[in-house]
C-alpha cells in the first residue's frame, strides 16, 4: 500500500468522519480499502472482469450501508463480509448468465418486469430498511445485514462473524421479534 494512504487501524476513525459527512475522509478510506477489496475478490474469483464487478458491487454496498458500520469495531471484518458476499453474487450471476444467455437484444429491451419497483419506491424502501436496521442492536443488525441483505448462508454468516450457526439463528430470531414489536413483520 502506498505511504500516502492511511493504515488499517486508522480506517474506523476515517469511516466515522465519513459517516459525519467528511467527504475527504470518505475518499481517503475508500481509496485505502480498494487494494484490500481487490485482493479479497481475487482470492475467490479468477476471471478479471468478474473481479471488477465484485469490486464495484462491494464499493456500492459499502457506500449504501456505511451508516450501519460501528466505528468502535475494526473495519476490515465488515469489509471482508461484504466483499465475500459480493464476490459470491458475481460468481452466481456469471453462472446464470452463461446458462440463460439471451441473444435477441430487441426482445430483451422489450421485456419489462411489471414487478420492478419505480426508482422513487426503491429510495423509499432503502430509507425504510435503514430506519428498521437502526432499531436493532449492533449484533442483531449485523446478522440481518449478512443473511438478508447480503444473502449470506447461515454457515457463511457464522464463519464471518466467528459465531456458531445457532448463535446466528438466535440473533436473527431476536432481531425479527424486535421488528415485529415495532409493527414490522
Amino acid at each position: 500500500m502506498p505511504n500516502d494512504l492511511p493504515r488499517e487501524q486508522d480506517w474506523p476513525a476515517l469511516m466515522r468522519r465519513a459517516q459525519d459527512g467528511d467527504q475527504s475522509a470518505y475518499r481517503l478510506v475508500m481509496r485505502a480499502m480498494l487494494p484490500v477489496i481487490r485482493n479479497m475478490a481475487r482470492r475467490r474469483i479468477s476471471d478479471d472482469a468478474l473481479v471488477e464487478d465484485a469490486i464495484q458491487d462491494t464499493l456500492l454496498t459499502i457506500h449504501r450501508l456505511r451508516h450501519t458500520y460501528d466505528p468502535t469495531r475494526p473495519l476490515l471484518p465488515w469489509i471482508a463480509a461484504i466483499t465475500s458476499a459480493r464476490s459470491i453474487d458475481a460468481l452466481r450471476r456469471s453462472g446464470r448468465a452463461r446458462r440463460f444467455e439471451v441473444i435477441d437484444d430487441e426482445a430483451m429491451g422489450a421485456a419489462v418486469d411489471p414487478a420492478m419497483p419505480e426508482p422513487g419506491e426503491v429510495l423509499a424502501n432503502n430509507r425504510e430498511v435503514a430506519r428498521l436496521l437502526g432499531l436493532l442492536p449492533e449484533r442483531q443488525r449485523m446478522m440481518v445485514e449478512m443473511v438478508k441483505l447480503q444473502e449470506m448462508t447461515l454457515d457463511d454468516a457464522a464463519r464471518e462473524s466467528r459465531l456458531s450457526v445457532s448463535a446466528v439463528k438466535s440473533l436473527l430470531h431476536r432481531a425479527f421479534a424486535r421488528l415485529r414489536e415495532h409493527g414490522n413483520p
